[in-house]
């Protein structure tokens, strides 16, 4: 235990953010940087090392935070690196990006403030970039086996990686025209600079891993040609159809789903456009979906100079604690305020779109929305409610409804899918296809970015089994496991 004293004597602190007025005139990460590494020693001095750490269980990727957290408390790095990178790849995506259900399990959190175990994640990895502790990892020996991995996300760079190091020839192909999946192009600026996936890939390519961009399996490839000439494929293409939203007006212009916005603004940064066409300057923005998606576009909105900003979400506003129906140490759904709330606009629950209203040039002009209540388990609309609010551009941010089927991988390769519409798995990540695999949320389902990384090296045990009788990888967890987050 770093400091048997150490959750008496110290009280919980997290990242400063900079001011609002100045970070919504660029598009820089929102946290002050060096904010955490004077604090971070007293935070992991924390940690209780229980006899039962159930943030172990708390997180899918069974990160071993007591172990890590004892380093930060001591500032060893060099060894709280080893031991962070020993269950996650990629730290510095979780470490910014993923909700800390580590944190909601918690046995600190039962009457304190938890451990902020998310801040500690992120300080013991960028101190690791720091001091030259990240290096390429290349196999001794290679396998003679070849992987081809379809998608470029947290999940494709997991398996990718994991399968690089086992000692297999992987190419990972990717539709975009960059590798990083929804982490490059769905993800804003502000929230994580894209120099931390970069980096990342030039690790993975000095260990062997090639890449291949504006490839897409489906279309540009057969996909059961593909599957000729690898030993072995890895599925990670995403759950990327956009839930939409059909009611009168969905036709207008300027009703876009989300992952139409976001991405032509991470371009802009990119360099590779100059202005985003879709563009929220000087218009009024509603974002329909409550989300962490619907939180990116408030905030890309107000980085745009939008006159307004207005979310709605079908769903009562959350509470500030716990209820009795998510104890500790679930993961609870609790109210948030994200960086991007903090800037400005206006959220608006329990409200329903009936229908868009434009102009004679076929423009959206306003939403129209009705409030909405339970009722007998049931949502209901409540008579005279209604109003309209305006809207010049509206982003659809209400989730991903599974993977992609209009490509042609899915008909292709033969895959079966679940009762959810995700492709079908056994308890190694295999599917019905004898040696194609499935990780992340193209299996699963619409879910987090722990879950995509855990999910990445779980697949690629099942695949170095299924290449050499055995594996030397870390154990998996199983596609059924929803750990205690859900």
């Amino acid at each position: 235990m770093a400091d048997p004293k150490g959750f008496l004597t110290h009280e919980r602190e997290i990242a400063k953010t900079r001011p609002v007025e100045e970070r919504v005139k660029d598009w820089n990460e929102v946290y002050q940087p060096g904010s955490l590494l004077p604090i971070i020693s007293k935070q992991a001095s924390r940690c209780m090392d229980c006899g039962i750490p159930f943030c172990h269980n708390g997180c899918p990727l069974g990160n071993l935070i007591p172990e890590w957290n004892d380093y930060a408390y001591r500032e060893d790095w060099t060894g709280a690196s080893e031991r962070l990178h020993a269950t996650n790849n990629f730290p510095e995506f979780t470490g910014r990006l993923c909700p800390a259900p580590c944190e909601a399990a918690c046995v600190l959190g039962i009457n304190q403030p938890p451990v902020t175990i998310k801040n500690v994640e992120v300080s013991i990895i960028d101190k690791a970039w720091d001091n030259g502790d990240v290096t390429p990892q290349p196999p001794e020996r290679l396998s003679g086996k070849t992987v081809a991995v379809i998608g470029s996300g947290p999940a494709g760079l997991a398996a990718a990686q994991q399968l690089t190091r086992a000692g297999h020839t992987v190419a990972v192909y990717e539709r975009a025209d960059r590798i990083g999946g929804l982490l490059r192009y769905g993800i804003p600026e502000f929230k994580m600079e894209k120099r931390h996936i970069n980096r990342r890939i030039e690790q993975m390519r000095a260990e062997g891993t090639k890449f291949r961009t504006e490839v897409e399996i489906g279309r540009d490839i057969d996909a059961k040609k593909l599957r000729k000439r690898y030993d072995a494929v890895v599925i990670a293409a995403g759950a990327t159809t956009s839930r939409d939203l059909p009611v009168p007006g969905r036709e207008l212009n300027g009703v876009h789903f989300a992952m139409e916005f976001l991405p032509l603004a991470n371009k802009v940064q990119e360099g590779d456009l100059t202005v985003a066409p879709i563009s929220a300057e000087g218009k009024h923005v509603v974002v329909i979906g409550g989300g962490d998606t619907g939180a990116d576009c408030v905030g890309t909105a107000h980085r745009q100079g939008a006159a307004s900003v207005t979310q709605l979400e079908i769903m009562p506003r959350p509470g500030e604690e716990r209820n009795a129906g998510q104890p500790w140490p679930t993961f609870p759904m609790l109210y948030k305020v994200t960086s991007a709330h903090e800037e400005g606009g206006e959220r608006v629950y329990s409200v329903s779109t009936t229908h868009f209203e434009g102009d004679e040039d076929g423009n959206v002009q306003f939403l129209h929305l009705i409030e909405v209540e339970f009722k007998d388990g049931k949502l209901e609309q409540k008579p005279g409610t209604e109003r309209k609010i305006p809207a010049q551009l509206v982003t659809l941010a209400m989730g991903f409804t599974g993977t992609d089927q209009e490509n042609g991988l899915v008909e292709q390769f033969g895959l079966e899918l679940d009762e959810r519409g995700n492709v079908a798995r056994d308890a190694d990540f295999a599917t019905n296809v004898p040696g194609v695999y499935v990780a992340g949320d193209a299996g699963r389902g619409q879910s987090l970015i722990v879950w995509a990384i855990a999910e990445g090296r779980s697949a690629a045990r099942g695949v170095d089994r299924f290449l050499t009788g055995v594996s030397a990888l870390p154990a998996p967890i199983k596609p059924t496991d929803r750990a205690l987050t859900v």
